[in-house]
């Protein structure tokens, strides 16, 4: 049987993104304090990359283990359904209104199947007013 030849383009841009991230989940993506950071459509979707952000509202003095996590499309809190895609570590960081954040970016670069969806937990939770974004880049199939 042979391969695919016709290549296949992603027809909607994606853009998607946690809320605020403040709680920190050491065991599993099955945990209360997972976020969704990415769905793909019922065609599936590509994507690019994810970046993680420290928001510019206080110094955080915890770093963090961020986990990105493949889920089936079923159950997130049943373990089966997911597996453990990545992990970046992101460092503490300190407010300074005169100068950027450091941003920590992952790339993808791969298709998600239909209805699968991509969550992130953090290792360790940051200081007290200090909050994480993650953002996924890709396109819809």
């Amino acid at each position: 049987m042979p391969a695919n030849t016709t290549p296949i383009f992603s027809l909607t841009p994606a853009a998607e993104w946690t809320t605020q991230m403040t709680a920190a989940n050491p065991g599993n993506v099955t945990g209360n304090t997972s976020y969704l950071v990415f769905s793909a459509s019922t065609n599936g979707a590509y994507v690019q990359k994810i970046r993680f952000r420290h928001l510019p509202t206080v110094t955080n003095n915890a770093a963090t283990a961020a986990r990105v996590w493949i889920n089936n499309g079923s159950d997130r809190t049943v373990a089966s359904n997911n597996t453990l895609w990545d992990e970046i570590t992101l460092a503490t960081n300190t407010l300074n209104q005169a100068a950027a954040s450091v941003n920590y970016e992952l790339p993808l670069n791969f298709a998600l199947p239909p209805n699968y969806a991509m969550y992130v937990t953090l290792g360790a939770a940051p200081t007290a007013g200090a909050s994480i974004q993650a953002t996924v880049i890709g396109g819809d199939y």
